[in-house]
Parts: C-alpha cells; structure tokens; sequence
C-alpha cells in the first residue's frame, strides 16, 4: 500500500474518503474528514520538509496555488515523488481528482461519479443572464476573486457572474469604495480563508445584498462537490 502525504485540504478529504489508511501525513489546515488521525506536516505555505521526508511517503500530493515552488522543490530535492495539481475549473477538478486517485492506487469511488451527476445538470446561467456579484476572500486589505478560479467557475455554473472574472490579477486587491461602486448587486462572502459571518462582511456593503456560503462547497475540489450544488444554490438564493 502507497503511503501518501496530502498538503492540500480538499485532496486530503478526497483520499481519506476514498481509501482509508493510505494517508499518512496531511496539514494542519487539513480539517475533513472530521477525526483523520495523521502526521500533521505544517501548514500549506510551510510544510516542515523534515517530518514530511522521515515518514517516507511514496507520494506526495501538492497544488500550484495552494502550495510554493520552494516548498515543492525542497520535498523533490529529498528524493520524493510529489504530484502537482491545477484546478482552476470544475472539469479541471474533476481530471486532477481522477489523476490523483489513480496515482494513490485508490479505486475509483462512487462520490466521484455522484458529483460529476450533482453538476451535470446545472445551467451556465439563469434566465435572464448572471448576477453580478464580488466575491471577496479576505479584507483588512480586501481581496477578491479575479480570473481563472476554481470557486468563479463554480459561481458562474450557477448563474453567478464574477464582476473581476476579466482582472489581470487572480486574487486583486480592490479599494472598499470600488466594491460598493463597481455595479454589483450581489456580494458572496465565503467563510474561509476570511471567515466572513452575519457581524463580519455585510455591514461593508450597505447597499448590495450579501450571501453568507459554505467556503468549503465554494472551494473545496472532494467529496463536497456532491452536495455543492444544492447547498451554494440555497446560500446564494
């Protein structure tokens, strides 16, 4: 059996879930599936290359925009095999999930098929044409989502049009007075990275209505995309 140290949170849960017992590492920020008891290695930005090397992996499993080219650079310097995804799109995620099932000697699990089901259906738009909305990641400086993100494709399947989806930066940082000016007439604030809640986000937009959702189910490439849908349908009302 492959031993396999996940640095990403969704692709952890995608493995636990899918082949108990072949992780053996995983983050600090790797959250689900509650109770996963494992090395933690770090965080996704400074993995500690030294407990990642001594529980001899056979794979591990990175991203190019949760992770860092010198961190990935180090663990293949050490001699281990690291697997490098991209997902900026649902199709994306979907060919990276299978990639990285496939390279863990996992099956290929049911949730996998029941998620490509959950999104099959689901329209581009809405009638009408897609809101306009800002999806903010952070504040204290705000940020927002730009171009060629995984969470704009998602909004957009669901007839969520991202207002900074044409931006030259992938995650810009934007003045408070341009969000509120930009035409916007929603606002989706995320819990995570930022914890946006009901007393931290809203209250900065005054005149737009704000969507509290799920960060995982709007960021998460895993076993959430199977209920994604339903519940980012629901948030975003």
């Amino acid at each position: 059996m492959k031993r396999v140290v996940s640095l990403v949170p969704s692709l952890t849960e995608a493995v636990a879930v899918s082949a108990p017992g072949l992780l053996v590492g995983a983050t600090d920020w790797c959250s689900h599936p509650g109770g996963l008891d494992v090395v933690r290695v770090g965080g996704t930005k400074n993995p500690d290359v030294a407990t990642i090397t001594a529980l001899a992996p056979g794979l591990v499993i990175a991203n190019e925009e949760e992770n860092r080219a010198p961190d990935i650079a180090a663990l293949r310097a050490a001699g281990l095999d690291v697997l490098v995804t991209e997902v900026r799109t649902l199709p994306q995620a979907f060919a990276e999930l299978d990639r990285v099932l496939r390279a863990c000697g996992a099956g290929r699990p049911r949730w996998l098929d029941e998620a490509r089901a959950a999104w099959d259906p689901v329209a581009p738009t809405v009638p009408g044409g897609p809101r306009r909305a800002v999806v903010p990641i952070w504040r204290r400086p705000w940020m927002v989502l730009g171009r060629d993100t995984f969470a704009g494709d998602l909004l957009a399947r669901l007839g969520v049009g991202n207002v900074y989806a044409a931006h030259s930066e992938r995650y810009p940082r934007i003045p408070l007075e341009e969000l509120n000016t930009v035409g916007a007439d929603l606002v989706v604030l995320p819990d995570e990275p930022y914890r946006f809640t009901a007393e931290d986000g809203p209250e900065a937009f005054p005149e737009v209505r704000s969507a509290l959702v799920d960060g995982r189910m709007l960021t998460w490439y895993g076993p959430s995309l199977v209920t994604a849908p339903s519940v980012l349908r629901a948030a975003l009302g």
